[in-house]
């Protein structure tokens, strides 16, 4: 054993790293100009970017985030990677309009369809500060991962070490027992370890270091390969992260039967089934996500699927592909090869719940040790195998980030100051800048100490170009104008002035009008008593026999259960925080204190009248997301309506191109297929569609209906 993993895990590593750099530097070979650099010659078939796809949307954060949210929530957890789903069908329609646009990067549309060099530049600095969040988030989870993976062992630990984990091991222990029957000096004792937070791993790496690694591996195949470069190891790494997310899944249910008895997959899940609480496979509604609602899903599948086309990354796989059927079926199939797997990633969750429920503190550590457990006893160098596909998942992601972001500030940034320079100069300077993009993603990583935070703010973040981007595609009448006046003032309501008033006024964060919180509720769910539930009731009746006297007066003593009868479980669910990002937190002197940003927009509501302390959490955040998706639009089309309308021969050239269908790269030139108008004779570029857009659409739609009925088939099997 080496840094706790074995030589044959460290020559699998080697071998994969050494194939990735092999890559790079061949196709770095083939870089005669940019369009090579930035979108491999627009060559790529159906193969290529279906891989490219499910890659650049399959991080490391899939299945480690999967797992950790399963195994924290039980089923309804899928959801935290699952929600995208309901907006797949829309790229297949999407898809085609981005080849079309023959563009470099997505800075270049701003340009072109509203003739303005400065949007574009705006776009290319927004949009690089988006990208970066979104790779740290990859960067978090895998170096959380392989933490857990080379872990240390008991007699490898210092002397500080063990106090600590003696420490954290303590807190695990309290923080497992119900809270009622806790005796006052154990809940003071629980307060206390919580507010220490000790560590219970410590591994032989540190966490900056794995993240400073990764980055410079992801750097020197990309700057060196290009896009080419990416979408080869996309293929390889692809494959790779399909064969993590089944991997564990034997195991883990070999492991069950061992522990439980019998064998083979239905035994092992109906160990599931009759070991854990019935709460565990509730896929909505379970009392951990109660405020996960349907409408909830509705509204934020709605705001992803409208904001995801505007993000700069997704061009790369529709624009490099050679023609728009490469393109949308690409899109699409990548994208639901990562619905498929994240329900396997959730079996692996679920797995885990029952395996590691009591012995696991840090549920971001369930992947890594999950795989440790499982995987090292056979000694087959499948842990170096599983480290070096969590690296595939999150590089196949860099790579595609990295030259985005490279071709967004070189094409819509860099040349702006720098023009007419050479070729060779350009893909230079897209080199420097894609470093520079993936060093920034690692320092953002290297602040935080949590992933949720940054998905959320990245996942509403292009709200601030939404607008802009679906009407410029499809209304004539949207202008220079109204499509600025969107964008900054979507921009400063939203973000910008949010962020800079509780800095400039500071007593904001403590006023007791921004500091209400939802109100307390109690919701009541009803569940067939399993074993799991009769000795949990022992424990807690043997937990409150040990209190104090004056204590058992005031706590009344819980009853015995029957196995097979039903019995109401109380949820006290958590108040929220209403008008911050974060959370609404007590200082030492029992003061609030608003953390994160303000939401502007919910608190002017509640200031006329609507008292939004009474109403769920999840509705609160269902119509936050409704106002943030909507503004823009009516910002857009009410100054649009009032202002002078864009040239009309710039419109034309526009619009023609975006009728044609890209059947090849030549298609624009020789024999071009257009587009019929649904409305001919108004401002709507609405087109009709053809037998191959209906019944893809539809068909899409299908699957989409065949991976929610796959998903319930998971939860269900073995009950």
């Amino acid at each position: 054993m080496v840094l706790g993993l074995s030589y044959l895990d460290i020559v699998v590593l080697a071998l994969y790293f050494g194939v990735i750099v092999y890559i790079g530097i061949r196709s770095s070979l083939k870089i005669k100009k940019e369009e090579d650099y930035f979108l491999g010659g627009r060559k790529f078939g159906k193969l290529f970017s279906t891989f490219a796809s499910f890659g650049q949307a399959t991080s490391a954060d899939g299945p480690a985030g999967v797992a950790t949210t399963t195994f924290k929530n039980g089923a309804s957890g899928i959801w935290s990677s699952l929600l995208m789903l309901f907006a797949t069908p829309l790229f297949w329609i999407t898809a085609p309009w981005l080849r079309r646009l023959q563009i470099t990067t997505m800075g270049d549309f701003y340009e072109e369809r509203y003739a303005s060099r400065k949007m574009a530049v705006t776009y290319a600095l927004v949009g690089t500060i988006g990208m970066m969040g979104l790779l740290s988030v990859g960067y978090k989870a895998v170096t959380t991962t392989a933490l857990a993976m080379t872990g240390k062992s008991e007699t490898a630990l210092t002397a500080t070490e063990k106090i600590e984990k003696e420490k954290a091991d303590r807190l695990f222990e309290l923080s497992n027992e119900n809270f009622t029957y806790l005796s006052q000096a154990e809940k003071q004792e629980l307060t206390e370890l919580r507010q220490e937070n000790p560590r219970a791993l410590f591994s032989y790496f540190s966490e900056d270091m794995l993240i400073w690694t990764i980055c410079f591996i992801v750097l020197f195949y990309t700057a060196l390969g290009g896009l080419e470069a990416a979408f080869y190891t996309d293929l390889l790494q692809g494959i790779f992260i399909i064969l993590l997310s089944i991997i564990l899944i034997p195991f883990a249910w070999s492991a069950i039967n061992e522990q439980f008895g019998g064998s083979g997959m239905m035994q092992a899940l109906s160990h599931l089934h009759e070991q854990l609480p019935e709460s565990t496979f509730e896929i909505f509604g379970s009392p951990a996500t109660i405020d996960f609602t349907w409408y909830f899903i509705v509204m934020a599948a709605l705001v992803s699927g409208m904001t995801v086309v505007a993000q700069p990354n997704q061009l790369v796989t529709a624009g490099a592909a050679k023609n728009e059927d490469a393109a949308r079926t690409g899109f699409v199939t990548g994208t639901f090869m990562k619905r498929i797997v994240t329900i396997l990633w959730g079996m692996v969750g679920l797995c885990a719940i029952l395996l590691y429920g009591g012995k696991i503190m840090n549920s971001d550590f369930v992947w890594g040790h999950a795989t440790t457990q499982l995987l090292a006893p056979l000694g087959l160098g499948l842990v170096g195998l599983m480290l070096a596909s969590l690296m595939a998942a999150l590089m196949s992601t860099a790579d595609c980030l990295m030259i985005t972001v490279s071709g967004l500030v070189v094409n819509n940034f860099y040349k702006y100051f720098f023009p007419d320079r050479s070729a060779k100069h350009y893909i230079w300077a897209a080199r420097i800048s894609g470093a520079i993009f993936l060093i920034g993603a690692a320092i953002i990583t290297t602040q935080f100490d949590t992933i949720l935070q940054i998905l959320k703010f990245i996942w509403e973040f292009f709200v601030v170009f939404v607008a802009a981007f679906w009407l410029g595609l499809k209304w004539r009448r949207a202008n220079r104008i109204a499509a600025w006046s969107s964008i900054l003032l979507t921009f400063m309501l939203f973000y910008m002035i949010p962020m800079i008033l509780p800095t400039v006024f500071p007593a904001m964060r403590t006023d007791e009008n921004l500091t209400k919180l939802t109100d307390s509720r109690i919701v009541t769910r009803n569940y067939e008593v399993k074993e799991v539930d009769l000795e949990n009731r022992k424990h807690d009746i043997a937990k409150w026999e040990e209190l104090p006297k004056s204590e058992k007066e005031q706590i009344k003593k819980p009853k015995q259960l029957s196995l097979g009868d039903r019995y109401a479980v109380d949820y006290a669910m958590p108040r929220q925080a209403i008008f911050w990002s974060k959370s609404v937190s007590s200082a030492k002197d029992g003061t609030s204190y608003g953390r994160g940003y303000m939401y502007l927009e919910l608190y002017l509501l509640d200031r006329l009248g609507w008292d939004l302390s009474k109403n769920p959490y999840a509705l609160n955040e269902t119509i936050r997301l409704g106002i943030r998706l909507l503004f823009p639009f009516l910002v857009l089309i009410l100054i649009a309506l009032t202002t002078k309308p864009d040239s009309e021969e710039h419109l034309r050239l526009f619009y023609q191109k975006m009728r044609t269908r890209a059947t090849d790269n030549s298609s624009l030139k020789n024999q071009p297929i257009t587009e019929t108008l649904l409305f001919p004779n108004s401002n709507w570029e609405i087109y009709t569609w053809n037998k191959k857009d209906r019944n893809g659409f539809l068909l899409a739609c299908l699957i989409v209906i065949l991976i929610i009925g796959l998903l319930y088939l998971m939860v269900s099997l073995g009950s």
